[in-house]
Protein backbone atom coordinates (compact mmCIF):
# COMPACT_ATOMS: atom_id res chain seq x y z
CA UNK A 1 0.00 0.00 0.00
CA UNK A 2 1.34 3.10 -1.06
CA UNK A 3 0.83 6.01 1.68
CA UNK A 4 2.31 8.50 -0.09
CA UNK A 5 -0.25 8.54 -3.26
CA UNK A 6 -3.10 8.28 -0.73
CA UNK A 7 -2.21 11.12 1.21
CA UNK A 8 -1.05 13.04 -2.18
CA UNK A 9 -4.41 12.65 -3.23
CA UNK A 10 -5.96 13.64 -0.21
CA UNK A 11 -3.64 16.73 0.11
CA UNK A 12 -4.75 17.90 -3.46
CA UNK A 13 -8.51 17.62 -2.59
CA UNK A 14 -7.84 19.53 0.44
CA UNK A 15 -6.13 22.63 -1.23
CA UNK A 16 -9.78 22.23 -3.35
CA UNK A 17 -11.97 22.25 -0.97
CA UNK A 18 -10.17 25.55 1.48
CA UNK A 19 -12.08 27.11 -1.83
CA UNK A 20 -15.38 26.30 -0.56
CA UNK A 21 -15.05 29.13 2.48
CA UNK A 22 -14.66 31.96 0.34
CA UNK A 23 -18.71 31.43 -0.68
CA UNK A 24 -19.68 31.70 3.17
CA UNK A 25 -17.22 35.16 3.70
CA UNK A 26 -18.80 36.77 0.45
CA UNK A 27 -22.24 36.42 2.16
CA UNK A 28 -21.00 37.43 4.98
CA UNK A 29 -19.51 40.72 3.26
CA UNK A 30 -22.95 41.34 1.52
CA UNK A 31 -25.09 40.85 4.65
CA UNK A 32 -22.50 42.77 6.79
CA UNK A 33 -22.15 40.06 9.22
CA UNK A 34 -18.65 40.96 9.81
CA UNK A 35 -18.29 38.73 12.92
CA UNK A 36 -18.87 35.30 11.34
CA UNK A 37 -15.91 36.38 8.47
CA UNK A 38 -12.99 34.71 10.84
CA UNK A 39 -14.66 31.08 10.71
CA UNK A 40 -14.19 30.80 7.47
CA UNK A 41 -11.11 32.70 7.19
CA UNK A 42 -9.54 30.64 9.50
CA UNK A 43 -11.23 27.12 8.40
CA UNK A 44 -9.92 27.79 4.99
CA UNK A 45 -6.28 28.49 5.60
CA UNK A 46 -6.04 25.50 7.93
CA UNK A 47 -7.42 23.51 5.04
CA UNK A 48 -5.09 24.63 3.05
CA UNK A 49 -2.06 24.24 5.02
CA UNK A 50 -2.90 20.27 5.50
CA UNK A 51 -3.45 20.14 1.92
CA UNK A 52 0.04 21.74 1.03
CA UNK A 53 1.29 18.96 4.03
CA UNK A 54 -0.59 16.13 2.66
CA UNK A 55 1.16 16.93 -0.74
CA UNK A 56 4.84 16.73 0.84
CA UNK A 57 5.89 13.79 -1.00
CA UNK A 58 7.67 12.30 -3.81
CA UNK A 59 4.60 10.38 -5.38
CA UNK A 60 5.23 10.20 -8.93
CA UNK A 61 2.54 9.80 -11.81
CA UNK A 62 3.44 6.20 -12.28
CA UNK A 63 2.45 5.16 -8.59
CA UNK A 64 -0.79 7.29 -9.16
CA UNK A 65 -1.54 5.11 -12.01
CA UNK A 66 -0.58 1.97 -10.58
CA UNK A 67 -2.71 2.47 -7.64
CA UNK A 68 -4.34 -0.93 -5.84
CA UNK A 69 -8.39 -1.34 -4.98
CA UNK A 70 -7.52 -0.88 -1.72
CA UNK A 71 -5.60 2.12 -2.13
CA UNK A 72 -8.50 3.81 -3.99
CA UNK A 73 -10.94 2.67 -1.55
CA UNK A 74 -8.37 4.31 1.11
CA UNK A 75 -8.43 7.48 -0.70
CA UNK A 76 -12.17 7.62 -0.85
CA UNK A 77 -12.42 7.34 2.84
CA UNK A 78 -9.90 9.66 3.30
CA UNK A 79 -11.22 12.49 0.83
CA UNK A 80 -14.40 11.80 2.71
CA UNK A 81 -13.37 11.93 6.30
CA UNK A 82 -11.19 14.93 5.47
CA UNK A 83 -14.14 16.79 3.84
CA UNK A 84 -16.47 15.94 7.02
CA UNK A 85 -13.78 17.22 9.08
CA UNK A 86 -12.33 20.30 7.74
CA UNK A 87 -16.49 21.49 6.93
CA UNK A 88 -17.22 20.97 10.54
CA UNK A 89 -14.62 23.51 11.93
CA UNK A 90 -16.70 26.68 11.40
CA UNK A 91 -19.54 25.02 13.37
CA UNK A 92 -17.40 24.81 16.29
CA UNK A 93 -16.87 29.03 15.99
CA UNK A 94 -20.66 29.49 16.69
CA UNK A 95 -20.67 27.63 19.68
CA UNK A 96 -21.01 24.15 18.69
CA UNK A 97 -19.45 21.18 20.32
CA UNK A 98 -17.21 19.24 18.32
CA UNK A 99 -19.82 16.35 18.38
CA UNK A 100 -22.35 18.31 17.30
CA UNK A 101 -20.22 20.18 14.91
CA UNK A 102 -19.03 17.08 13.11
CA UNK A 103 -23.01 15.23 12.74
CA UNK A 104 -23.63 19.00 10.99
CA UNK A 105 -20.72 18.65 8.75
CA UNK A 106 -21.36 14.79 7.73
CA UNK A 107 -25.37 15.34 7.81
CA UNK A 108 -24.52 18.47 5.12
CA UNK A 109 -22.01 16.66 2.86
CA UNK A 110 -23.93 13.70 2.92
CA UNK A 111 -26.89 15.81 2.17
CA UNK A 112 -29.06 13.99 4.94
CA UNK A 113 -30.21 17.15 6.51
CA UNK A 114 -30.73 16.20 9.60
CA UNK A 115 -29.68 19.24 12.54
CA UNK A 116 -28.70 19.00 16.25
CA UNK A 117 -30.03 22.96 16.16
CA UNK A 118 -32.58 23.84 18.93
CA UNK A 119 -32.86 27.06 18.85
CA UNK A 120 -32.39 28.61 15.14
CA UNK A 121 -32.28 32.22 16.23
CA UNK A 122 -28.99 32.59 17.80
CA UNK A 123 -27.12 32.38 14.28
CA UNK A 124 -26.30 34.34 11.54
CA UNK A 125 -27.79 34.17 7.53
CA UNK A 126 -24.34 33.21 6.80
CA UNK A 127 -24.50 29.85 8.99
CA UNK A 128 -27.19 28.78 7.56
CA UNK A 129 -25.88 29.79 3.74
CA UNK A 130 -22.95 27.81 4.89
CA UNK A 131 -24.73 24.31 5.60
CA UNK A 132 -26.97 25.19 2.25
CA UNK A 133 -23.70 25.33 0.61
CA UNK A 134 -22.31 21.96 2.69
CA UNK A 135 -25.17 20.05 0.84
CA UNK A 136 -24.21 21.60 -2.84
CA UNK A 137 -21.02 20.59 -2.81
CA UNK A 138 -21.64 17.31 -0.72
CA UNK A 139 -24.44 16.28 -3.16
CA UNK A 140 -23.73 15.25 -6.22
CA UNK A 141 -21.15 18.28 -7.04
CA UNK A 142 -18.23 17.56 -4.72
CA UNK A 143 -17.95 13.81 -6.25
CA UNK A 144 -18.69 14.87 -9.78
CA UNK A 145 -16.17 18.35 -9.36
CA UNK A 146 -13.04 16.13 -7.87
CA UNK A 147 -13.44 13.67 -11.07
CA UNK A 148 -12.64 16.97 -13.09
CA UNK A 149 -10.02 19.22 -11.24
CA UNK A 150 -7.97 15.53 -10.67
CA UNK A 151 -7.80 14.43 -13.67
CA UNK A 152 -4.61 12.31 -12.57
CA UNK A 153 -6.33 10.26 -10.39
CA UNK A 154 -8.29 8.20 -12.94
CA UNK A 155 -8.80 5.15 -10.86
CA UNK A 156 -9.57 7.06 -7.66
CA UNK A 157 -12.33 9.34 -9.85
CA UNK A 158 -13.89 6.38 -10.67
CA UNK A 159 -13.78 5.06 -7.31
CA UNK A 160 -15.23 8.27 -5.68
CA UNK A 161 -17.69 8.19 -9.14
CA UNK A 162 -18.98 4.15 -8.33
CA UNK A 163 -19.62 5.03 -4.64
CA UNK A 164 -21.94 7.87 -6.03
CA UNK A 165 -23.10 5.53 -9.06
CA UNK A 166 -25.75 3.05 -7.87
CA UNK A 167 -26.80 1.77 -11.07
CA UNK A 168 -26.11 -2.07 -11.71
CA UNK A 169 -24.27 -1.51 -14.70
CA UNK A 170 -21.04 0.94 -15.87
CA UNK A 171 -23.44 4.02 -18.00
CA UNK A 172 -20.98 6.64 -20.01
CA UNK A 173 -22.09 9.29 -22.27
CA UNK A 174 -18.13 10.00 -22.93
CA UNK A 175 -15.89 8.08 -23.26
CA UNK A 176 -13.68 9.43 -20.18
CA UNK A 177 -15.49 9.57 -17.17
CA UNK A 178 -13.82 13.06 -16.61
CA UNK A 179 -16.36 14.30 -19.19
CA UNK A 180 -19.50 12.61 -18.03
CA UNK A 181 -18.40 13.74 -14.70
CA UNK A 182 -18.27 17.46 -16.49
CA UNK A 183 -21.89 17.04 -18.11
CA UNK A 184 -23.32 15.68 -14.38
CA UNK A 185 -21.61 18.84 -13.63
CA UNK A 186 -23.01 20.82 -16.24
CA UNK A 187 -26.65 19.63 -15.39
CA UNK A 188 -26.69 20.35 -11.47
CA UNK A 189 -25.48 23.66 -11.98
CA UNK A 190 -28.05 24.34 -14.77
CA UNK A 191 -30.69 23.28 -12.29
CA UNK A 192 -29.47 25.12 -9.46
CA UNK A 193 -30.02 28.18 -11.57
CA UNK A 194 -33.08 27.50 -13.22
CA UNK A 195 -35.04 27.18 -9.71
CA UNK A 196 -33.20 30.39 -7.80
CA UNK A 197 -34.65 31.97 -11.10
CA UNK A 198 -38.28 30.59 -10.39
CA UNK A 199 -38.14 31.11 -6.83
CA UNK A 200 -36.76 34.58 -7.20
CA UNK A 201 -39.38 35.32 -10.15
CA UNK A 202 -42.52 33.66 -7.85
CA UNK A 203 -41.09 36.63 -4.76
CA UNK A 204 -38.81 34.69 -2.81
CA UNK A 205 -35.95 36.90 -1.26
CA UNK A 206 -32.23 35.84 -2.40
CA UNK A 207 -31.26 34.29 1.29
CA UNK A 208 -34.29 32.06 1.44
CA UNK A 209 -34.00 31.41 -2.14
CA UNK A 210 -30.46 30.35 -1.98
CA UNK A 211 -30.85 28.30 1.07
CA UNK A 212 -33.61 26.60 -0.36
CA UNK A 213 -32.00 25.66 -3.67
CA UNK A 214 -28.79 24.57 -2.46
CA UNK A 215 -30.47 21.72 0.10
CA UNK A 216 -32.99 21.13 -2.90
CA UNK A 217 -30.77 20.11 -6.11
CA UNK A 218 -28.64 18.49 -3.84
CA UNK A 219 -31.59 16.38 -2.05
CA UNK A 220 -30.28 17.52 1.20
CA UNK A 221 -33.40 19.32 3.40
CA UNK A 222 -31.34 21.87 5.57
CA UNK A 223 -33.11 24.70 6.18
CA UNK A 224 -32.86 28.14 7.92
CA UNK A 225 -35.99 27.72 10.30
CA UNK A 226 -37.24 24.94 12.59
CA UNK A 227 -40.59 24.99 10.80
CA UNK A 228 -38.82 23.60 7.86
CA UNK A 229 -41.03 24.90 4.64
CA UNK A 230 -44.59 25.34 6.70
CA UNK A 231 -44.25 29.31 6.47
CA UNK A 232 -43.39 28.99 2.41
CA UNK A 233 -47.33 30.06 0.26
CA UNK A 234 -48.25 27.18 -1.08
CA UNK A 235 -47.01 28.16 -4.39
CA UNK A 236 -43.19 27.66 -3.44
CA UNK A 237 -43.76 24.39 -2.03
CA UNK A 238 -44.90 23.08 -5.42
CA UNK A 239 -41.80 24.36 -6.92
CA UNK A 240 -39.58 22.78 -4.88
CA UNK A 241 -41.03 19.72 -4.46
CA UNK A 242 -41.05 19.40 -8.08
CA UNK A 243 -36.83 19.88 -8.43
CA UNK A 244 -36.65 17.53 -5.55
CA UNK A 245 -38.53 15.26 -7.80
CA UNK A 246 -35.86 15.91 -10.32
CA UNK A 247 -32.96 15.97 -8.11
CA UNK A 248 -34.33 11.77 -7.01
CA UNK A 249 -34.00 11.26 -10.98
CA UNK A 250 -31.11 10.03 -12.79
CA UNK A 251 -28.58 13.13 -13.90
CA UNK A 252 -27.56 11.15 -16.87
CA UNK A 253 -31.00 10.86 -18.18
CA UNK A 254 -31.46 14.58 -17.32
CA UNK A 255 -28.44 15.47 -19.21
CA UNK A 256 -30.09 13.26 -22.24
CA UNK A 257 -33.52 14.80 -22.12
CA UNK A 258 -32.48 18.36 -21.34
CA UNK A 259 -29.48 18.82 -23.11
CA UNK A 260 -29.74 16.47 -26.19
CA UNK A 261 -33.13 16.99 -26.55
CA UNK A 262 -34.11 13.03 -25.90
CA UNK A 263 -37.44 13.22 -24.47
CA UNK A 264 -38.51 10.20 -25.66
CA UNK A 265 -35.79 8.34 -22.82
CA UNK A 266 -38.26 9.42 -20.11
CA UNK A 267 -40.88 6.92 -21.73
CA UNK A 268 -37.87 4.20 -22.30
CA UNK A 269 -36.17 4.37 -19.21
CA UNK A 270 -37.72 1.40 -16.91
CA UNK A 271 -36.25 3.18 -13.34
CA UNK A 272 -37.73 6.89 -14.11
CA UNK A 273 -40.92 4.92 -15.14
CA UNK A 274 -41.17 3.08 -11.41
CA UNK A 275 -39.99 6.20 -9.86
CA UNK A 276 -42.26 8.32 -11.13
CA UNK A 277 -45.29 5.69 -10.27
CA UNK A 278 -44.60 5.47 -6.76
CA UNK A 279 -43.78 8.69 -5.51
CA UNK A 280 -47.31 8.83 -7.78
CA UNK A 281 -49.11 6.74 -6.35
CA UNK A 282 -47.99 7.13 -3.08
CA UNK A 283 -48.86 10.42 -3.16
CA UNK A 284 -52.20 10.30 -4.28
CA UNK A 285 -52.69 6.83 -1.40
CA UNK A 286 -51.76 9.68 1.31
CA UNK A 287 -53.44 12.78 -0.23
CA UNK A 288 -56.49 10.09 0.09
CA UNK A 289 -55.86 9.37 3.37
CA UNK A 290 -56.02 12.90 4.97
CA UNK A 291 -59.16 13.94 2.65
CA UNK A 292 -60.98 11.42 4.09
CA UNK A 293 -59.48 10.80 7.26
CA UNK A 294 -58.75 14.80 8.71
CA UNK A 295 -61.17 16.19 5.95
CA UNK A 296 -58.46 18.21 3.93
CA UNK A 297 -58.48 20.47 1.52
CA UNK A 298 -58.20 18.73 -1.69
CA UNK A 299 -55.45 20.83 -2.87
CA UNK A 300 -53.83 20.99 0.56
CA UNK A 301 -53.81 17.63 0.62
CA UNK A 302 -52.37 16.87 -3.10
CA UNK A 303 -49.94 19.47 -2.52
CA UNK A 304 -48.71 18.23 0.96
CA UNK A 305 -48.69 14.77 0.23
CA UNK A 306 -46.48 15.15 -3.41
CA UNK A 307 -44.05 16.97 -1.47
CA UNK A 308 -43.46 14.79 1.63
CA UNK A 309 -43.49 12.29 -0.86
CA UNK A 310 -41.22 13.30 -2.68
CA UNK A 311 -39.07 14.71 -0.59
CA UNK A 312 -39.09 11.16 1.56
CA UNK A 313 -37.85 9.23 -1.63
CA UNK A 314 -36.15 11.16 -2.66
CA UNK A 315 -33.96 11.62 0.68
CA UNK A 316 -34.03 15.41 0.45
CA UNK A 317 -35.82 15.15 3.81
CA UNK A 318 -37.28 18.73 3.90
CA UNK A 319 -41.01 19.32 5.32
CA UNK A 320 -44.20 21.25 4.92
CA UNK A 321 -46.19 19.78 6.83
CA UNK A 322 -45.68 17.61 10.10
CA UNK A 323 -46.67 14.55 8.82
CA UNK A 324 -46.41 13.61 12.50
CA UNK A 325 -49.78 14.39 13.00
CA UNK A 326 -51.25 12.31 9.93
CA UNK A 327 -53.19 9.03 10.21
CA UNK A 328 -50.59 5.95 11.30
CA UNK A 329 -51.60 4.60 7.78
CA UNK A 330 -49.95 8.10 6.03
CA UNK A 331 -46.86 7.48 8.48
CA UNK A 332 -46.46 3.44 7.09
CA UNK A 333 -46.72 4.96 3.83
CA UNK A 334 -43.65 7.67 4.56
CA UNK A 335 -41.90 5.61 6.72
CA UNK A 336 -41.59 2.82 3.94
CA UNK A 337 -40.63 5.00 1.38
CA UNK A 338 -37.27 6.09 3.66
CA UNK A 339 -36.31 2.11 2.88
CA UNK A 340 -36.86 2.86 -1.50
CA UNK A 341 -34.42 5.56 -2.24
CA UNK A 342 -34.25 7.94 -5.19
CA UNK A 343 -33.11 6.90 -9.01
CA UNK A 344 -29.43 5.76 -9.43
CA UNK A 345 -26.74 8.39 -10.38
CA UNK A 346 -29.02 10.95 -8.72
CA UNK A 347 -27.89 13.13 -5.54
CA UNK A 348 -30.75 11.34 -3.48
CA UNK A 349 -29.33 8.54 -0.74
CA UNK A 350 -31.45 5.13 0.04
CA UNK A 351 -31.26 1.67 -1.87
CA UNK A 352 -32.10 2.97 -5.06
CA UNK A 353 -34.81 2.63 -7.23
CA UNK A 354 -33.07 0.44 -9.97
CA UNK A 355 -31.52 -1.63 -7.49
CA UNK A 356 -35.20 -2.87 -6.00
CA UNK A 357 -35.97 -3.44 -9.54
CA UNK A 358 -33.54 -5.94 -10.15
CA UNK A 359 -34.45 -7.54 -6.87
CA UNK A 360 -38.10 -8.15 -7.72
CA UNK A 361 -37.15 -9.88 -11.52
CA UNK A 362 -34.87 -12.04 -9.61
CA UNK A 363 -37.32 -12.95 -7.54
CA UNK A 364 -39.65 -13.85 -9.68
CA UNK A 365 -37.42 -15.66 -11.72
CA UNK A 366 -36.11 -17.35 -8.44
CA UNK A 367 -39.93 -18.25 -8.37
CA UNK A 368 -40.19 -19.83 -11.66
CA UNK A 369 -37.21 -21.99 -11.27
CA UNK A 370 -39.16 -23.57 -8.53
CA UNK A 371 -41.56 -24.82 -11.25
CA UNK A 372 -39.11 -25.54 -13.64
CA UNK A 373 -35.49 -25.85 -12.50
CA UNK A 374 -33.89 -26.26 -15.74
CA UNK A 375 -35.33 -22.38 -17.02
CA UNK A 376 -32.76 -19.61 -18.24
CA UNK A 377 -34.35 -16.45 -17.77
CA UNK A 378 -31.26 -13.69 -17.03
CA UNK A 379 -32.92 -10.50 -15.23
CA UNK A 380 -33.19 -7.70 -17.74
CA UNK A 381 -33.03 -3.83 -16.96
CA UNK A 382 -33.82 -1.14 -20.07
CA UNK A 383 -34.00 -4.72 -22.23
CA UNK A 384 -29.96 -5.08 -20.66
CA UNK A 385 -29.25 -8.19 -19.26
CA UNK A 386 -27.58 -7.44 -16.11
CA UNK A 387 -24.22 -9.65 -15.16
CA UNK A 388 -24.63 -12.59 -12.16
CA UNK A 389 -21.80 -10.76 -10.37
CA UNK A 390 -23.43 -7.60 -10.49
CA UNK A 391 -26.85 -8.64 -9.84
CA UNK A 392 -25.12 -10.71 -6.86
CA UNK A 393 -23.39 -7.39 -5.53
CA UNK A 394 -26.79 -5.85 -5.71
CA UNK A 395 -28.20 -8.56 -3.57
CA UNK A 396 -24.71 -8.29 -1.03
CA UNK A 397 -25.28 -4.35 -1.13
CA UNK A 398 -29.19 -4.68 -0.11
CA UNK A 399 -27.99 -7.86 2.76
CA UNK A 400 -25.21 -5.29 4.23
CA UNK A 401 -27.70 -2.04 4.33
CA UNK A 402 -30.53 -4.36 6.30
CA UNK A 403 -27.69 -5.40 8.70
CA UNK A 404 -26.10 -2.20 9.32
CA UNK A 405 -29.91 -0.84 9.59
CA UNK A 406 -30.85 -3.32 12.38
CA UNK A 407 -27.58 -3.36 13.79
CA UNK A 408 -27.42 0.35 14.63
CA UNK A 409 -31.27 0.30 15.40
CA UNK A 410 -30.69 -1.96 18.08
CA UNK A 411 -27.97 -0.23 19.71
CA UNK A 412 -29.72 3.08 19.32
CA UNK A 413 -32.79 1.53 21.55
CA UNK A 414 -30.64 0.47 24.44
CA UNK A 415 -29.13 3.85 24.58
CA UNK A 416 -32.30 5.76 24.14
CA UNK A 417 -34.75 3.66 25.26
CA UNK A 418 -36.76 5.20 22.67
CA UNK A 419 -37.71 2.62 19.50
CA UNK A 420 -39.09 5.51 17.77
CA UNK A 421 -35.93 7.02 17.95
CA UNK A 422 -34.03 3.75 16.93
CA UNK A 423 -36.08 2.39 14.45
CA UNK A 424 -36.94 5.59 12.49
CA UNK A 425 -33.71 7.07 13.48
CA UNK A 426 -30.86 4.65 11.94
CA UNK A 427 -33.16 4.45 8.76
CA UNK A 428 -33.46 7.98 7.92
CA UNK A 429 -29.77 8.17 8.80
CA UNK A 430 -28.89 5.64 6.66
CA UNK A 431 -30.30 6.10 3.38
CA UNK A 432 -29.40 10.12 3.98
CA UNK A 433 -32.75 11.26 4.15
CA UNK A 434 -33.12 13.18 7.90
CA UNK A 435 -36.34 13.16 9.84
CA UNK A 436 -37.33 10.11 11.32
CA UNK A 437 -41.01 9.80 12.69
CA UNK A 438 -42.36 10.71 15.86
CA UNK A 439 -42.19 14.12 17.77
CA UNK A 440 -38.55 13.93 18.53
CA UNK A 441 -37.23 13.25 15.64
CA UNK A 442 -40.01 14.11 13.35
CA UNK A 443 -40.00 16.47 11.35
CA UNK A 444 -40.69 19.64 13.34
CA UNK A 445 -37.71 17.98 15.73
CA UNK A 446 -34.19 17.39 15.94
CA UNK A 447 -31.63 15.47 17.20
CA UNK A 448 -30.33 18.17 19.51
CA UNK A 449 -31.47 15.74 23.09
CA UNK A 450 -29.75 12.73 21.42
CA UNK A 451 -26.91 10.78 23.66
CA UNK A 452 -23.35 11.41 22.31
CA UNK A 453 -23.05 7.77 21.49
CA UNK A 454 -26.48 8.10 19.92
CA UNK A 455 -25.17 10.63 17.42
CA UNK A 456 -21.74 9.18 16.68
CA UNK A 457 -23.59 6.22 15.72
CA UNK A 458 -26.19 8.46 13.50
CA UNK A 459 -22.69 9.99 12.57
CA UNK A 460 -21.54 6.73 10.74
CA UNK A 461 -24.97 5.94 9.43
CA UNK A 462 -24.95 9.05 7.70
CA UNK A 463 -21.44 8.47 6.17
CA UNK A 464 -21.50 4.77 5.46
CA UNK A 465 -24.83 5.40 4.04
CA UNK A 466 -23.33 7.92 1.80
CA UNK A 467 -20.42 6.14 0.58
CA UNK A 468 -22.87 3.19 -0.18
CA UNK A 469 -22.02 0.78 2.68
CA UNK A 470 -19.82 -1.72 1.03
CA UNK A 471 -16.88 0.41 0.49
CA UNK A 472 -16.65 1.20 3.66
CA UNK A 473 -17.38 -2.31 5.14
CA UNK A 474 -15.44 -3.20 2.39
CA UNK A 475 -11.70 -1.35 3.97
CA UNK A 476 -12.10 -3.75 7.63
CA UNK A 477 -11.63 -6.37 5.75
CA UNK A 478 -7.99 -7.73 6.67
CA UNK A 479 -7.82 -9.77 3.36
CA UNK A 480 -7.94 -6.70 1.14
CA UNK A 481 -5.45 -4.89 2.57
CA UNK A 482 -3.00 -8.47 1.84
CA UNK A 483 -4.07 -8.50 -2.00
CA UNK A 484 -2.62 -6.38 -4.93
CA UNK A 485 -5.81 -5.82 -7.43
Amino acid sequence: MKLKVILNSTGLTLKHISVIFIFPVIFALFYKEYSSIPAFIISGIITFIFGVLFCLNDASEKDIDNITRTEALLIVLSVWGMFALVCAMPFMFFNLSFVDSLFESVSGISTTGASILADYSLYPKTFFIYRSLLHWFGGMGIIVLFIAILPKFAVAGRQMFFAEAANPREEKITPRIRHTASRLWTIYIILTVIQILILKFMGLDLYNALCTVFATISAGGFTNTAEGHLYYAPKFVWVIGFFAFLAGSNFLLLYRVLINGKIGELFKNEEFKVYTAIIAIISLSIATILVFEQNANILDALRNAFYETASTMTSTGSACADYTKWPLSAQVLIFILMFIGASALSTGGGIKVARWIYIIKFLKRELKKIAHPNLILPVKLDNRVVPQDIGGQIVIFIMFFMAFYAISAIIVAFIEQDAAIAITGSITMLSNTGPGMGAVIGPMGGYSEMHTLTKLIFTLNMFAGRLEIIPFLAILNKDLWQIKR
